[in-house]
């Protein structure tokens, strides 16, 4: 019994450990969002322009930050398991805003629309 209380007791001392080890070349959070709103906007001129490369636009968002892409997905992971992207989403949104103020005025018609009962479609039969 003194056993498997032990075990017991050392598995809950385990258990409270990092899930993730903080990688050696960690992004920092604020350029980390300044990528993230980088890629995005890569992201939306793939879709503008079907032809365009999204690879190529990512490896040149990286290296205008000068950051490799190993580091940028182990400072992904990271974050995320640490519960800290939410910050940094939050933080890349404002600098598109900063970036491209007509995109917030776009932003609240598009949701004016959908919100307002008088805008919603018909139920056809």
């Amino acid at each position: 019994m003194k056993k498997l209380i032990f075990i017991f007791v050392l598995m809950c001392l385990f258990s409270c450990g990092d899930y993730i080890d903080k990688p050696k070349n960690l992004i920092p959070k604020d350029q980390m969002a300044e990528i993230l709103a980088d890629l995005s906007i890569n992201d939306q001129a793939t879709f503008m322009y079907p032809n365009s490369n999204l690879e190529a636009g990512t490896r040149y968002v990286l290296k205008t930050h000068n950051v490799k892409s190993n580091d940028f997905i182990e400072s992904f992971k990271y974050y995320v398991v640490k519960e800290k992207m939410n910050g940094i989403a939050e933080e890349a949104q404002k600098i598109l805003l900063e970036k491209d103020p007509k995109a917030d005025k776009y932003i609240k018609d598009k949701k004016s629309k959908i919100v307002s009962p008088e805008n919603l479609p018909a139920l056809s039969r």
